[in-house]
């Protein structure tokens, strides 16, 4: 009975290490990825001193910001203080539990793994809030809300961009969404093309709800200071620069999941010849595709950081709530209509 508990326990455990530890590593990397590539945009070096080709930078900084004091402000709710980077975090890290990353390499294969997804991205506006309003400071109240506002308003658009693949893929499981996008014509089966607006308005949606460039408005436009974190240092401000870029990379994986065909080929189905199980296995799909596909996602997120000017807050919330909103509600009919008339069902594609 005992050995049985524990390896219901340890199982579990193990498989959830081998997803976490893999995400914090790729997120110093992809810091370390972000600076070299926003320095030769801008004609700069980036990290070049630390290991070899500067590939031990992020580390440094990980050491550095854990054995920096976390200063308590006068008059902080504690609790309250400390829990706000465990709300951004936990959610970020347990979304990635029904994340596929190939047909069979799931942590939770749930049939209703889209709204998890939903419910476990929503839970980190939490994380905002309580570290603006128990840090004791208007200035990191006030980008509280401001951040608070904008993650709200463009999850409503992500959420009816996920509606619209659901209609066409029939089902909540992400696995299945994979599969519904698998056809003979290769990459044109993929949501990509017949969701085109609401494809674009996603991955706008996700820089935006990512507090990212150019909608990293948390950052006051009047005011020098970090936004809702301005007033956390050492490890406390870590757990919530790990769960900005474990964000980040979720985003670029979902994209690459619901528009762009998963772990599929684009040349699935063109090549049909018997070749060796290598080659085939390159041809019908594979995780590698993926992770090329999530990879050039994160790589748009440096570009946009590194190529266009911040917005204005009301920019934002005028481009989400009139823009990106009411053209995702219109495409929710449209992708109603090519399902029900048959123009783009499962495994057909466009």
């Amino acid at each position: 009975m005992v050995d049985q508990l524990i390896q219901q326990l340890l199982w579990p455990i193990i498989f959830i290490l081998c997803i976490t530890v893999p995400l914090i590593i790729a997120v110093a990397m992809f810091v370390y990825w972000e600076r070299k590539v926003i320095g030769w945009m801008h004609v700069r070096l980036g990290p070049n001193k630390i290991g070899p080709f500067g590939l031990l930078q992020a580390f440094a900084d990980v050491v550095k910001l854990l054995i920096k004091e976390v200063i308590l402000p006068t008059n902080a709710n504690k609790f309250l203080y400390y829990l706000a980077p465990l709300l951004a975090l936990i959610p970020a890290l347990a979304a990635w539990a029904v994340v596929p990353f190939s047909s069979k390499m799931v942590l939770s294969n749930a049939n209703a793994g889209v709204l998890y997804l939903l419910a476990m991205t929503s839970l980190g506006v939490y994380g905002i809030i309580l570290a603006g309003w128990a840090s004791n400071s208007r200035y990191a109240l006030l980008g509280a809300m401001r951040s608070a506002a904008q993650v709200i308003s463009y999850e409503l658009a992500m959420g009816l961009c996920l509606v619209c693949v659901l209609v066409l893929a029939g089902s909540l499981n992400l696995t299945d969404i994979v599969n519904a996008q698998a056809g003979h014509k290769g990459l044109f089966n993929w949501y990509w093309l017949p969701l085109l607006p609401v494809f674009v308005i996603y991955f706008i949606s996700g820089v935006a709800e990512t507090n990212r460039a150019p909608f990293d408005v948390a950052e006051g436009e009047s005011e020098i200071v970090a936004g809702f974190h301005v007033e956390y240092s050492g490890s406390a401000f870590a757990i919530f620069f790990l769960a900005e870029y474990a964000n980040m990379i979720l985003i670029s994986f979902l994209a690459s999941i619901l528009f762009m065909g998963g772990w599929l080929s684009p040349l699935q189905g063109v090549i049909t010849a018997d070749v060796s199980p290598w080659v085939n296995w390159i041809w019908t799909g594979g995780f590698i595709w993926l992770f090329i596909k999530a990879f050039l996602f994160a790589f748009m997120f440096l570009w946009f950081r590194a190529t266009f000017p911040r917005y204005r807050y009301d920019q934002i919330m005028r481009l989400g709530w009139k823009v990106l909103i009411p053209i995702a509600i219109v495409w929710v009919l449209v992708a109603g209509c090519m399902k029900y008339y048959g123009w783009v069902g499962v495994g057909m594609g466009a």
